[in-house]
Order: C-alpha cells, then sequence, then structure tokens
C-alpha cells in the first residue's frame, strides 16, 4: 500500500480532528491522541511489571529517539493496545493497566525483560502508511502454524473468539499486535500473514513463534460494512419479505 499523507486525504483528517476535539485540543494546535496507522515504530521492553488485584503497571523503556516529547496522558499503542501514559523517567515509560485490558489482550503475561511492539499515536499531517487503528484490541489469536521461506515468513494464526472470523478476508487489513498487515488466506479460525524481513526486523513478530499469543484487531470499515449488511438483511428477514435483486444487464 502505498503511503498517504492526511493533508491528502480530508475524511481521515475530519476523524483525526473530531477525535482530538473528543480528547481534548490547545490553543497552539489540535492534539490527537487516539489514532495509530499501524506502522510500529520499534520495539520497546518491559522493565518492570507491578501486579496487583485485578491491575497491573508497566514499565516499558522504548528507544531515545522514540522518548522524547512524551506528555503524561499521551496515548501509546503497547501491541496493538492504546495505553495512558502516567509517568516518564528517561527514556522509560510507565502505564497502568486495568483488569479488562489484562484479559483480553496478551498485556497480561507480560514479564520483565520482554519485547513489545510500540506505536506513538499519529497527528494531523502525519504520513498514513498501514491503515487506522483505534488500539482497541478485540480478540487474541494463537500462532498455529510458522514457515520460514528464504526471505518470507508464513504465519497461521488461530483466532480465540471465531465470532471475529467475519470481518477477517483475504487481502484485508488486520493489525496484529499494532501491525498493519495483509490478511493471506482464511478458514473458519484461522488466518494467515506473510512477513517479509523488515517486519521481522522492527517488530517482534520476528521473535514470536508458535504457540504464542499476539492481539488482533479488526478493521473498522471491514466491521461496520458487514455488521450493517447484516442487519439490513435481518429486518428483511423479520419482515417476511427480500428485497428485489436486479438482473445483471
Amino acid at each position: 500500500m502505498s503511503p498517504v499523507s492526511l493533508r491528502s486525504t480530508p475524511q481521515l483528517a475530519t476523524a483525526l480532528q473530531r477525535s482530538g476535539n473528543a480528547r481534548g485540543s490547545s490553543r497552539r494546535g489540535l492534539i490527537v491522541r487516539n489514532l495509530f496507522t499501524g506502522i510500529v515504530q520499534g520495539k520497546g521492553v518491559v522493565r518492570n511489571v507491578d501486579r496487583k488485584t485485578d491491575f497491573c503497571v508497566f514499565d516499558i523503556e522504548l528507544p531515545a529517539e522514540r522518548a522524547e516529547n512524551v506528555a503524561i496522558g499521551a496515548s501509546v499503542a503497547i501491541n496493538g493496545t492504546c495505553l495512558t501514559v502516567v509517568q516518564q523517567q528517561g527514556t522509560t515509560l510507565r502505564f497502568d493497566v486495568m483488569v479488562e485490558t489484562l484479559r483480553r489482550t496478551n498485556l497480561g503475561a507480560l514479564q520483565p525483560g520482554t519485547g513489545v511492539n510500540f506505536e506513538r499515536s499519529a497527528r494531523v499531517g502525519d504520513e498514513i502508511g498501514g491503515h487506522t487503528v483505534s488500539g482497541h484490541v478485540h480478540t487474541t489469536a494463537t500462532i498455529a502454524r510458522v514457515q520460514d521461506s528464504e526471505n518470507n515468513r508464513r504465519v497461521e494464526y488461530q483466532v480465540s473468539d471465531p465470532a471475529f472470523m467475519k470481518y477477517i478476508l483475504p487481502k484485508g487489513f488486520i493489525s496484529v499486535d499494532g501491525c498493519s498487515l495483509t490478511v493471506g488466506e482464511v478458514t473458519a479460525d484461522t488466518f494467515s500473514v506473510y512477513l517479509i524481513p523488515e517486519t521481522m526486523r522492527v517488530t517482534v513478530a520476528g521473535e514470536k513463534g508458535e504457540g504464542d499469543v499476539v492481539n488482533v484487531e479488526v478493521e473498522a470499515q471491514t466491521q461496520a460494512i458487514v455488521d450493517t449488511v447484516e442487519r439490513v438483511l435481518q429486518r428483511y428477514l423479520d419482515s417476511g419479505r427480500l428485497p428485489e435483486i436486479a438482473a445483471p444487464l
């Protein structure tokens, strides 16, 4: 997919502006805090985990060049999960994570020394090289199979909640641990992706193998279209009539 600038896509710019207005703005300009692009900016390292009852505090170290100008309250996607920065010490950011997030994502299994994908939130004017990602993980998946060739890796994931499979379509977008990927093959409860060496180098995808768990966020437009079609068709079925389908020309 060719990179797209928000300046050349009014729809995305409008969405970002509305998002920013909902979360707050400043006189110096709009601050967008809850939209990601799926282009992972690098790998962070979990430095400390403080587990409490139905709650967890993570200290995650980012590369020095990525830890600059981080505001308290800013959003950072960790393994595709939108988290809020509550404290910063040098290049290490602290995040509070509640029980619902720990239960629905792979963050609950993080240990000191674990590598994680990270992406700081997008701003108006940023290049969108992947697809719009909210950071709201829908489900998890387990790596069922890894096939390596000379310059590629095929990874097959088994989705923990098959109800989300209707939103995962061949050649469609999918976010895996926050990384925007193109879906390869799809079955009733699995999907596959193909990874290039650069993706494996920059993200934690190259460190994960069979049995590991990843976070999955389905593409928002696909979800909206599928749900809308289902709802409309169900309305016709409930009324006892189906819409007439025009004959092909």
